[in-house]
């Protein structure tokens, strides 16, 4: 090995290589965790928001049981029967009544997931799941 890169008798420590060689490591580490990690996090928003819309539909469902003549739920009618969003999510209930309306959820524009809705139709709900964009 070149005597410049050996230690001296005495001397302690990492050499200017060996130091260069780990933060090199780290970097490369990092450039790959980071991608992975911005996509789990975006996953996660595409699962809130999609739990959301189901949640607040059955919050919909309780309060027409208990309302059976409702005509135009709103927001507040569905927070009455128990339903309350997550941190980020917006939901807006459209043209919603016992059997036909849409509920939308939707997050922040730092969330990069489109939003997620919920149609009743006859009474029957679909969703249309959050993806990612």
């Amino acid at each position: 090995m070149l005597k410049i890169f050996s230690k001296k008798e005495g001397q302690k420590g990492f050499t200017l290589i060996e130091l260069m060689i780990v933060i090199a490591i780290i970097g490369i580490l990092a450039a790959i965790a980071i991608p992975q990690f911005i996509q789990y996090r975006k996953r996660g928003y595409v699962s809130t928001l999609n739990s959301d819309c189901k949640t607040a539909y059955t919050a919909s469902v309780a309060y027409v049981v208990d309302h059976p003549d409702a005509t135009d739920i709103l927001i507040g009618n569905l927070q009455s029967a128990g339903y309350s969003s997550s941190s980020g999510v917006t939901t807006a209930a459209s043209s919603l009544t016992g059997n036909s309306g849409t509920i939308t959820c939707t997050g922040t524009s730092g969330w990069g997931v489109s939003a997620a809705t919920v149609t009743i139709t006859s009474g029957q709900m679909s969703l249309t799941a959050s993806s990612i964009n």
